[in-house]
């Protein structure tokens, strides 16, 4: 493949919402805070992923599956779009614009191996069945990696991810790909973004100043690759005037001779990585204490204008390690006979259904682990209060996964409850953890 005699410019959202359907219902509840609307997908659908169809045939993406899997029973028409919009890229590239993500949006360097190998298994089925083929590519959530999260990646045939650049040394030049050696023999290459430009997208103007942000491409020199990452939601929702704004980078840019719009693969087809750098570990892309924002009080928050503890943070993650670890071995004991064995027939449930032939234990079980990895969303730390939605709904899933647990059911319960223990809201008249947990498990007891 020729290089092209133009800079290359990857634009790549990072789409993304956390499951918020009820456990027990399966639908997502009414959410007020979300008003006018129904709940928070269906506000974002609107203000962001709805209006976006246009450009994501030109746009880098990925989308986490449980958005994709809400998408395609409550917003059809925008879920089709993204998989057009990959096919289409196929064709004009020869490289699709999508990347896998984990099937949930877990902290993969804080999960076990064999939870990491199940979660980039199933996001890696759930991206062949939608999009009818391989990834070549995988996000991390919150770009969080240690080595043996991209052993993971590398020997379930992904290719590459894409990092911040302080998650990187160095830096590799030109904005072109390097390569990580990783002790098992494997390797896999790495995109290190543009940090400066995708901050100014994110948290500055540029987004909506696509005069600016043209000047700023046109300086890409030939051989060079800019690649910018945010969160997608980044145009519409966060600021208002971004779908405007990204819309008309792209079509002054198509315009453009000496710059190109392209993607990942397609970047790593003409370049393919030379040079080795390492890894620096553990790291994420918005926590500057590595990934301690989702198990400690580090300082990282949202609302830095008021006051606020996040102590509550530790004795979540421990609670919620422990469950883990109960629930695995129960799984483990009671799905001996399972076909293949537990682990590779929880492998095969891709994405959580259990495999036909399986009977109505198996779905029980498979249901069970599948309730306790959405335990793990990383939503439900990022924020400053375990009390709002997206905490609560981690809670909701621990519940919900002790409540398959049959006989220890009890001992789960209490056991939750003590690891949790005095972890305090920010808001008095919600209590601790445990009051919270205890809440959502009243419904499996009825």
């Amino acid at each position: 493949m020729t290089a092209p005699q133009s800079g290359l410019v990857v634009l790549h959202g990072h789409f993304y919402q956390p499951p918020r359907e009820n456990p027990w219902s399966g639908q997502v509840d009414v959410e007020p805070s979300a008003a006018p609307d129904h709940d928070w997908n269906a506000r974002i659908t609107r203000e962001s992923y709805r209006p976006l169809i246009p450009v994501y045939e030109h746009l880098s993406f990925d989308f986490g599956p449980t958005l994709l899997d809400w998408m395609e029973r409550e917003a059809r028409d925008v879920h089709d779009a993204v998989i057009r919009a990959d096919h289409a890229s196929v064709k004009r590239l020869g490289h699709g614009n999508a990347l896998a993500m984990p099937y949930h949006h877990i902290i993969l360097p804080l999960a076990s191996r064999r939870d990491k190998e199940t979660e980039v298994r199933w996001g890696i089925a759930d991206f062949k069945q939608r999009f009818g083929r391989d990834p070549v590519g995988l996000w991390l959530p919150e770009t969080a990696v240690d080595h043996e999260t991209l052993d993971v990646l590398a020997a379930n045939g992904i290719a590459f991810t894409v990092l911040a650049p302080h998650q990187v040394a160095p830096v590799p030049g030109m904005g072109r790909p390097g390569k990580i050696a990783l002790a098992s023999g494997r390797s896999i290459a790495v995109f290190a973004y543009d940090g400066g430009r995708s901050h100014e997208i994110a948290f500055g103007d540029l987004q909506s100043n696509a005069e600016r942000w043209i000047e700023a491409a046109k300086r890409v020199p030939p051989g060079a690759i800019e690649a910018v990452a945010v969160d997608g939601e980044t145009f519409g929702h966060h600021h208002k005037g971004g779908v405007r704004g990204i819309a008309e980078m792209v079509k002054r840019v198509r315009e453009l001779r000496q710059i190109q719009l392209t993607n990942f693969a397609a970047a790593l087809a003409l370049y393919p990585p030379t040079d080795t750098v390492k890894l620096v570990e553990p790291t994420s892309w918005s926590c500057a204490h590595g990934i301690e924002r989702w198990r400690s009080a580090c300082g990282c928050r949202i609302h830095h204008d008021r006051p606020s503890q996040q102590d509550w943070r530790a004795p979540l993650r421990a609670a919620i390690d422990w469950l883990a670890a109960e629930v695995h071995a129960l799984y483990e004991r009671e799905g001996r006979d399972l076909r293949g064995g537990p682990w590779a027939f929880r492998d095969a449930a891709g994405g959580g259904t259990a495999p036909a032939g399986g009977g109505e234990d198996a779905a029980r079980l498979i249901e069970m682990e599948r309730g306790v990895l959405r335990a793990m969303t990383s939503c439900g730390w990022f924020f400053d209060d375990f009390a709002g939605l997206e905490g609560r709904q981690v809670l909701r899933y621990a519940a919900h996964a002790i409540s398959l647990a049959g006989s220890a059911a009890g001992r789960l319960e209490a056991g939750f409850s003590e690891k949790l223990g005095a972890a305090r809201s920010n808001d008095p008249t919600v209590g601790t953890a445990a009051d919270v947990f205890r809440q959502y498990f009243q419904p499996a007891a009825s």
